[in-house]
């Protein structure tokens, strides 16, 4: 986006979002996989809290635990309206109660941007009286095959192309044509859902009820590449969020406290005075402070992956501060798993043609076999490519990190730790 600092890609929309409201500079998902990281958007819990391990859809079907009560029900309890236009990618579909869904072909897939923003005005006019809560999720710009759904006409959108040689390639992507190509692609997506951001927030404007109304941009995972998807690595976990409060002060401001997607939950029941779950949520609230930092925030976001489908298992955990990200790869005897898209890549396919020895500055085999545990100095190696766990000048880091995940873990009832006891009384 060109709001956090591309200036090849086309995004005014998302930037004038960003000149109304706060950008957030370091926004973290707990994990770079679709439903898992929806489910904590939605639920404030991290997927080995909430159940959804991995992809609701299909054979895949994670779900939610049926204790969990998702942000839609918590909301109508307050006599919010809610509506979905586009995708959720969380189930099961009775615990995500909405009172309005348009999904599936009508909105070709969640790619036709226009009829998405028709529909969302039509939402907003329905009833002026009562408050209401609207979930758009765009699939742009997931992969759909190889592509990225450029092969079809989109009503009110012109494409925007891109040349592969303008791209502006991340450091963890090998300099290879194929790269560069989809790159390209994607970028024409991402300009693409700019556009229906564009027509949403011109549909709320004419509701008349744009000044009344908290818009919270986010993405749900890294960039659709190996290296990023479905990693713990700041390229899967480091995400784009933008927050537009009305009646928050300093427009177009940055913020750079470190907050996790937990946290939004806790945020719109705070901003909408909405009564929280029965149960714990490990996030809390970054407003009214979005606008300034907040002392007392903590300086750590925790992180959690452990399906994407369901045949891609690969338990992680891990923390990140300011300085320091640590991993813990449960099952580091396991060959890194791909998703399916990520392996049918143009790029992937690429490199399996080539055999490079690196993708970007990683080698291809540390990417691929991971050891125990993974420690990086972020300011010092910010594309995580030095491991230090062996390392004698940081054993006081790692010591804090192991102690700091532990806690966390145990805080948040995670089923995986049971491996950890298995593990000690399975020594001989």
């Amino acid at each position: 986006m060109g709001c956090f600092g591309n200036g090849t890609i086309r995004t005014p929309n998302l930037d004038a979002l960003a000149a109304s409201g706060v950008r957030f500079t370091n926004a973290f998902t707990a994990a770079a996989s679709c439903s898992p990281s929806r489910a904590t958007i939605l639920t404030g819990l991290f997927p080995h809290q909430s159940g959804q391990y991995g992809l609701q859809h299909a054979r895949h079907h994670f779900s939610l635990f049926d204790w969990v009560e998702p942000l839609p029900s918590l909301l109508k309890k307050n006599g919010y309206r809610t509506g979905l236009i586009g995708k959720l990618h969380v189930g099961p579909s009775e615990q995500v109660p909405f009172d309005v869904m348009v999904t599936g072909s009508e909105i070709m897939g969640g790619r036709d941007v226009q009829t998405m923003a028709v529909k969302a005005g039509e939402f907003f006019k329905q009833d002026m009286t009562a408050p209401f809560f609207l979930l758009v999720g765009y699939t742009d710009p997931h992969r759909i095959g190889q592509g990225f759904g450029n092969d079809k006409e989109y009503p009110g959108v012109v494409p925007a192309n891109y040349a592969p040689a303008e791209i502006k390639l991340p450091p963890f992507l090998p300099d290879f044509s194929e790269a560069r190509a989809e790159l390209a692609d994607m970028y024409q997506s991402v300009s693409r859902m700019d556009v229906g951001i564009g027509m949403v927030m011109e549909q709320l404007r004419l509701s008349g009820r744009l000044e009344d109304t908290l818009v919270i941009f986010v993405s749900d995972n890294g960039i659709p590449f190996p290296g990023a998807k479905t990693t713990l690595y700041d390229a899967g976990v480091h995400l784009p969020m933008i927050v537009r409060d009305p009646h928050l002060g300093k427009p177009g401001s940055e913020n750079a406290a470190l907050v996790s997607f937990v946290d939004i939950v806790p945020t719109i029941l705070t901003w909408t005075g909405t009564v929280a779950p029965n149960y714990e949520l490990p996030g809390r609230a970054f407003l009214p402070d979005a606008d300034g930092k907040d002392p007392s925030r903590s300086d750590e976001v925790y992180l959690s992956h452990t399906f994407h489908e369901i045949t891609m298992y690969y338990p992680m955990r891990g923390v990140r501060t300011r300085q320091f990200k640590y991993i813990t790869n449960l099952f580091p005897e396991l060959e890194f798993p791909f998703s399916t898209d990520l392996f049918a890549s143009k790029t992937w396919q690429g490199v399996l043609q080539r055999k490079p020895q690196k993708m970007g500055q990683r080698k291809i085999h540390d990417y691929l076999h991971r050891p125990p545990e993974e420690l990086y100095d972020l300011e010092r190696d910010p594309n995580e490519v030095k491991n230090l766990v062996r390392d004698s000048r940081y054993q006081n880091v790692l010591q804090e990190s192991r102690s700091k995940l532990q806690s966390l873990r145990e805080k948040t009832n995670d089923p995986w730790l049971v491996w950890e006891k298995y593990k000690v009384n399975l020594q001989w």
